[in-house]
């Protein structure tokens, strides 16, 4: 029969078996690909915090559509940069705006490609912040309730553009509800919402906040994003998402959390998402640049983490290297 470390050991022993008896699986369809566009023309100028990944024009992300496509990626989750900004975030529910505009000509392009938005205001307030700014006591916060009304706009706006799921990020009290009830009164009752359920306060948001143009112009964003510290706090944020009829949920970042993506699916069972975020892939880029790390071990060990830890989706701006490596 042998000792237990030595039949593992004949398990280990060709890597066609050690394939076939792995635990945790890493496939192409569970990848997200985050793209950001922005106005212009033949526009595909590279990020500078992100290596490899790039603000597009409408034109230059329908190519990239097309060439993630080929390399098996069925979702890509798109953020916008606007010609515009102001108080309200007006450009983000524009009946023109960026992502729209992307929206119809993706779809145009690559019928079959399943487009997620993200909803959120920060990308469109000239204050960077994820909603409507008001004053209390001499200080300035985001007012929740204001901007609700304005999320709802934005997410009918981009199903009405083609969106196949809309994806709120602000983490607003409520939104999942008032959108699911926005979309419902609109004709789009089949859409579903991913909701960015436990989002927290993270410092490895740096480079995205450069590739979308949106750090806040004034204090932080720690009083609607949650408390790294907190565990529970995640699990009844995810409850409140779900009994206000989000499909999909999502725990963001994916690295630093992953006992909070492992006692979400465990709790709720509902399908879950987990963002491997910039700063996350600058990380690994940057280290691989120096050669300090293999970019190729260190993405599939990462990724395969997630995945072990109970992530049935993973966002990634690997994405594409992924299919590739995985193909």
């Amino acid at each position: 029969m042998g000792f237990p470390q030595l039949r593992l050991r004949r398990l280990r022993s060709h890597p066609v078996l050690r394939r076939m008896v792995r635990e945790t699986r890493l496939s192409v369809d569970q990848l997200i690909y985050p793209l950001f566009v922005r106005p212009g023309s033949g526009v595909r100028q590279p990020i500078g915090s992100m290596p490899g990944q790039y603000q597009l024009s409408v034109d230059t992300l329908v190519e990239e559509c097309r060439r993630v496509q080929d390399l098996g990626i069925s979702a890509v989750l798109l953020f916008g940069i606007p010609e515009s900004k102001d108080a309200v975030g007006s450009e983000a529910y524009a009946e023109h705006g960026i992502v729209q505009r992307a929206c119809e000509a993706i779809k145009r392009a690559c019928p079959d490609l399943f487009v997620i938005t993200d909803v959120c205001l920060c990308e469109y307030t000239d204050h960077g912040h994820c909603g409507v700014i008001v004053e209390r006591d001499g200080r300035r916060d985001v007012d929740n309730d204001a901007t609700l009304p304005l999320l709802v706009k934005e997410a009918v706006s981009h199903a009405r553009a083609g969106a196949d799921m809309v994806a709120p990020s602000d983490m607003m009290d409520g939104r999942v509800g008032a959108i699911r009830s926005g979309l419902d009164e609109a004709g789009f009752a089949h859409l579903p919402i991913m909701a960015y359920a436990a989002k927290y306060a993270s410092s490895y948001y740096g480079p995205f906040r450069e590739a979308a143009e949106s750090p806040p112009k004034f204090g932080d964003r720690r009083s609607y994003q949650m408390d790294p510290a907190n565990g529970d706090e995640a699990l009844r944020e995810v409850a409140a998402d779900i009994e206000e009829g989000a499909d999909l949920v999502m725990v963001k970042p994916a690295i630093n959390y992953l006992d909070i993506i492992w006692r979400v699916k465990e709790r709720f069972g509902l399908p879950t998402a987990a963002y491997h975020v910039s700063g996350e892939y600058s990380m690994i880029k940057a280290a691989a640049a120096n050669g300090w790390l293999d970019e190729k071990g260190a993405v599939l060990e990462a990724t395969t983490a997630i995945a072990r830890a109970g992530a049935d989706l993973i966002l990634t701006y690997f994405a594409p290297r992924l299919a590739e490596w995985l193909r």
